[in-house]
């Protein structure tokens, strides 16, 4: 199963861009389709506060893996 190895941000340091595993470039959107398609492992899709729908790591305790700290491609 895929996982996410890499992230692109914009100027607001907001992530903008995932890198899978097999190499493959997402934006954001398609990013939180395939967490909610099951297609990679590791994420999920929730509803923040501000009523959006977001991308976060699966609670690990582990902050290394977190999606703002995979380094920048």
């Amino acid at each position: 199963m895929e996982k996410f190895v890499a992230v692109r941000k914009n100027s607001d340091g907001d992530i903008i861009e995932l890198k899978t595993s097999s190499g493959k470039v997402v934006d954001y959107k398609q990013a939180q389709q395939m967490a909610k398609n099951g297609e990679v492992e590791g994420v999920n899709v929730f509803r923040g506060r501000d009523g959006e729908e977001h991308l976060r790591s699966n609670a690990d305790g582990d902050p290394s893996n977190n999606l703002d700290q995979l380094p920048a491609f």
